[in-house]
C-alpha cells in the first residue's frame, strides 16, 4: 500500500518480509555455496536474485532499509559477516534524491504517469522500468574501502567490464557526472547512500528499456546528454553493418536480460572481491 504524504509525492510503507520463495536465478556456475575456505578467501556476500521480477519500488526500498538497519546492528554487536546485493526489474517509477529539484520533472507531479518517490539516495530524477536491470548493494565498506569515490567508480567499473566483455562495447565515464556512457548516451544510472559506512541503493543499467519514459523528466538533471540501451546500441551497431553484430544478431529481449544479468553479477563479484551465496527471496510483487 502506498501512503501519500503530500500530494506529490509517495512515501515508503511499513513493510515486513514475506515468507521465502523456493525458486531462485542463481547460477550455480556464478554463485557459489557457502563454505569456510570461500568466505575466508573472501567477503560472503547474500544475493538475493530476482532479475526476471518486477518489483514495486516501494517494496524494494523498504526491504533494503530493513537490511541496512539489521547490518548496524551486528556492526554493534562485531557479528557482521556478509555483505547483501539484490538483484531485480522495478515496475515503471520516478525516482528523486533527496536533493533533487523538480525543475527536472517535466510533467504535472500531481498527475504523476507513474508513481513518484523522493528518497534518500544522491543524484537526481531518473526512471525505473522493464528491462532494466537494478543492482542494491548492502555492503560495510569497512571490509573494502572507506571511500565514497572509490566506491562509485567500483559500481562504474562493474558496468563498464559487462559491457565490454559480453557485448564489445566500450564505455566510458565522464568527468564530473556519475554513471556509464557509450558515445554521449548514458547507459546506466548509479545513487547511493551509505550510512555508517553501509551502503545502499545502487545502480540500474538500461538492457531492453522502453526510453520514451525518459522524455517525461531530464535524467539526471544532465540536460545535454540522452539515454540509451543496450538494445538501442546492437540495433544500431546491426543497422550500420547491414548485419547483426557477432554473436548478438539473434538474441530477443529475454535472452539479451539474462546474458547481462549473468555479466554483472560476474563482474560485481570480481570488481568487490566477493563469493555470493544464492538465498530465497522473500515475496515482493503484491
Amino acid at each position: 500500500m502506498v501512503v501519500f504524504t503530500n500530494s506529490m509525492f509517495c512515501s515508503i510503507p511499513t513493510w515486513k518480509l514475506g515468507n521465502p520463495k523456493t525458486k531462485q536465478h542463481c547460477s550455480t556456475a556464478i554463485l557459489k555455496s557457502p563454505t569456510l575456505t570461500s568466505c575466508q578467501a573472501k567477503r560472503c556476500c547474500d544475493c538475493y536474485d530476482m532479475y526476471k521480477e518486477l518489483v514495486p519500488y516501494a517494496k524494494a526500498w523498504s526491504w533494503q532499509k530493513t537490511i541496512v538497519d539489521e547490518r548496524k546492528a551486528q556492526i554493534e554487536r562485531d557479528e557482521d559477516l556478509a555483505d547483501t546485493l539484490i538483484v531485480l526489474q522495478h515496475q515503471p517509477v520516478y525516482t528523486l534524491g533527496s536533493g533533487s529539484s523538480e525543475e527536472n520533472i517535466l510533467f504535472d507531479v500531481k498527475n504523476a504517469p507513474f508513481e513518484l518517490y523522493r528518497t534518500e539516495r544522491g543524484g537526481e530524477v531518473t526512471y525505473h522500468g522493464p528491462g532494466q536491470l537494478v543492482m542494491y548493494p548492502i555492503i560495510n565498506l569497512r571490509y573494502h574501502k572507506m571511500d565514497l569515490h572509490w566506491y562509485l567508480r567500483s559500481l562504474e567499473e562493474v558496468i563498464i567490464r559487462v559491457l565490454s566483455s559480453s557485448f564489445s562495447i566500450e564505455a566510458s565515464r565522464i568527468d564530473g557526472l556519475t554513471g556509464v556512457w557509450v558515445g554521449g548516451r548514458k547507459l546506466a544510472a548509479i545513487g547511493i547512500r551509505v550510512s555508517h559506512w553501509v551502503t545502499y541503493h545502487g545502480l540500474a543499467l538500461n538492457v531492453t528499456t522502453d526510453l520514451s519514459p525518459f522524455q517525461q523528466i531530464v535524467p539526471c538533471g544532465i540536460r545535454d546528454h540522452q539515454v540509451g540501451s543496450i538494445k538501442g546500441l546492437l540495433r544500431e551497431h546491426s543497422h550500420s553493418n547491414g548485419r547483426g553484430t557477432e554473436n548478438h544478431q539473434d538474441i530477443d529481449d529475454v535472452q539479451l536480460i539474462d546474458i547481462t544479468h549473468k555479466s554483472l553479477v560476474k563482474e560485481f563479484c570480481e570488481v568487490f572481491q566477493v563469493d555470493l551465496q544464492c538465498k530465497p527471496s522473500p515475496v515482493l510483487i503484491s
